[in-house]
């Protein structure tokens, strides 16, 4: 497995590689989650690369990027031991050099509401390096989780957009056996805020019993039972609770396939959020455990 650095030396690489390139870029302290999407991209590519770069231009001014969790040795004996063939670990200088000035800036609700108007500048920031990502690396296939749901909706448009040469792989929620998504802030969690974070799937769970009784009816039947299900958590404090449309990432104005339950909450003082989605076949999405089992199905 390579260890690249540098862009000069991820160049170098990429010249060498024949054959499909499955790319999963990461921001570290990795997780089954990230291990699932590794393991995908190696059933369908010749060469198998992942990024590893804990991006500082998506955290705004008072998030956690000083303190993200990071493990570098342990995340790339994880990768090496999936056959991974090469890994892109930069520095923030290496990717924003001096006098770095051109960022990506998506517009309209798919960007500017839900996680981006809680987080401003978050999808610039995602936007500006996975586009970097995606020329150094020139994948044919590129692996994301549904977990981040509406960061998969702004990529998916940015890629179709800006006409890029780049197949998109998004793969299901991994959760643990009680239900919680796996995210690699889950290490901020002590025991017991880790034992009251399962509301945000309990919380999914009650929107999604909703939505399937009232078809056709209010979305704010099924926003106040996700709502009052975090209420119901003493440690738990709720961002957001939403029902919108997957593509466009306007509120439902009925219930109606396809759609995404979206929440956010704040467990102590840990910010965690999660999603379900609804397929226009009538499938909910709503993730798997380690094990493979599907959830809430």
């Amino acid at each position: 497995m390579r260890i690249l650095k540098t862009v000069h030396a991820l160049e170098r690489e990429r010249s060498q590689w024949r054959g499909r390139v499955g790319f999963v870029p990461t921001m570290g302290y990795l997780h089954e989650g990230h291990l699932s999407l590794c393991r995908q991209a190696r059933s369908e590519s010749e060469v198998l690369v992942a990024s590893i770069f804990v991006n500082p231009t998506q955290f705004g001014p008072h998030e956690d990027l000083s303190r993200y969790p990071r493990d570098l040795g342990h995340d790339l004996r994880l990768l090496e031991g999936l056959g991974m063939d090469a890994v892109f670990t930069p520095e923030p200088e290496e990717m924003y050099p001096p006098g770095f000035t051109t960022y990506v800036q998506p517009i309209g609700p798919l960007a500017e509401q839900g996680e981006g108007a809680v987080r401003p500048g978050h999808f610039r920031g995602v936007c500006t390096v996975v586009l970097k990502l995606f020329q150094l690396v020139r994948p044919d296939l590129a692996y994301f989780g549904q977990k981040d749901a509406q960061q998969v909706a702004v990529i998916t448009r940015m890629v179709s957009d800006l006409n890029l040469s780049v197949q998109l792989r998004i793969l299901p929620t991994i959760r643990e056996a009680d239900g919680l998504a796996m995210s690699s802030r889950n290490s901020y969690l002590d025991p017991t805020s880790r034992g009251a974070a399962t509301i945000l799937y309990q919380a999914l769970e009650a929107g999604r019993r909703v939505f399937d009784t009232q078809l056709g009816g209010d979305p704010q039947t099924v926003i106040r039972a996700m709502a009052d299900t975090i209420a119901s958590e003493p440690l738990a404090s709720l961002d957001y609770a939403e029902v919108r449309d997957a593509q466009s990432f306007l509120p439902l104005q009925s219930l109606h396939a396809p759609a995404l339950l979206l929440i956010a909450a704040n467990i102590g003082q840990t910010r965690l959020i999660d999603n379900f989605a609804l397929h226009e076949d009538g499938r909910w999405d709503v993730g798997r455990t380690r094990e493979g089992r599907a959830k809430g199905v």
